[in-house]
């Protein structure tokens, strides 16, 4: 149980890079952005390509992200410069993606297993330093044998990437090209009236957006050990769900806030999906419909609660003023 929990973390600070590019283009630009499930693949699929072509597994991730960025730039311009809707641009790039991921590809699928990858590499370098021996003897010291991963590098590793990326990202946000992105999000017309090219910013945004998704795909490629055509179906649906769940454990009210919830998101919907594969009734092939609940969960439940916080207060305002006037008539 506590081994699959902990690959669940590993996953989901993965997946949190994903879901700060869903949350670039769905909270920051207001974009419904389903480029995302092709994006993710091409990530996966260039850096897979390279490093079985001998490229350094590092360099082969950082152009995966170049790329991503090209996939979100062609959304903007289809959206921009084609005058064509949001949500629709983004279908089209979705669909244009799974084949031109199928050429890069070649085929269906490219294992990866007998590769280097960034993690095999990261993995070597960690075991000369020693510190997975010492924390397994602190474990076991105290009694926890069975609460021991085979490795810790993944985890820390991905924490310390996970948390510089999201530092940027809130360092980007508050300079003057990210206040302008913001902007456009919040109220395109106003940014219009001071004359700034918003076509160039949502442009610029939706790549920033699909770099990360592309970044993460990468990375995933390499944990799992192969990539796939097919990975990135529903890929938008686990983005939102990460914002969702993190919003409203965490709350919104800062960017630095939003960030840390949506990697908080990220997590705690992988350990919930790991926790409901646990129970004998589902099976592997109900992800999807697991994924699902959890979205309409996310969003039902805030909302039922602040239907019953307002009923609560306007019981309170009535009771008041009944006492009110019972006091006044009884003067």
């Amino acid at each position: 149980m506590f081994t699959a929990l902990f690959g669940s973390v590993e996953s989901g600070l993965i997946y949190a890079i994903m879901a700060l590019g869903v949350y670039l283009s769905f909270r920051i630009l207001d974009f419904p952005d389903l480029t995302v499930d092709g994006s993710f693949v091409t990530g996966a699929a260039v850096s897979a390509v390279l490093i079985v072509n001998g490229v350094n597994p590092f360099v082969a991730t950082l152009i995966a992200l170049l790329v991503g960025f090209l996939a979100g730039c062609m959304t903007g311009l289809l959206h921009t410069k084609g005058n064509i809707n949001p949500l629709l641009s983004g279908i089209l790039m979705m669909i244009a993606l799974y084949s031109i991921n199928l050429r890069i590809m070649g085929k269906s699928n490219v294992p990866l297993l007998q590769e280097e990858t960034v993690f095999s590499q990261l993995l070597e370098g960690w075991n000369k330093l020693g510190i997975d021996a010492a924390l397994q003897q602190m474990f076991i010291s105290i009694g926890l044998e069975g609460f021991v991963p085979k490795t810790w590098s993944v985890v820390i590793t991905m924490l310390i990437l996970i948390f510089v990326m999201k530092y940027l990202l809130d360092y980007f946000l508050k300079t003057e090209l990210g206040l302008a992105i913001r902007a456009v999000g919040d109220n395109q017309n106003m940014i219009t009236s001071f004359s700034a090219n918003t076509d160039m910013l949502k442009i610029v945004g939706l790549g920033l957006s699909n770099a990360l998704v592309a970044f993460s795909g990468a990375f995933i490629a390499q944990y799992n050990g192969f990539s796939d055509v097919g990975m990135g179906i529903g890929m938008i649906v686990i983005g939102l769900a990460s914002v969702i769940i993190g919003e409203a454990l965490v709350g919104t009210k800062t960017i630095v806030r939003a960030t840390i919830a949506v990697i908080i998101g990220a997590v705690i919907y992988r350990l919930i999906v790991a926790m409901a594969l646990r129970i004998n009734f589902f099976e592997t092939g109900d992800m999807k419909l697991i994924t699902a609940c959890i979205v309409m969960g996310a969003l039902v439940i805030p909302q039922l609660i602040d239907k019953q916080k307002d009923k609560r207060k306007k019981s309170l305002r009535r009771k008041r003023g009944v006492g009110i006037a019972t006091t006044k008539a009884n003067l």
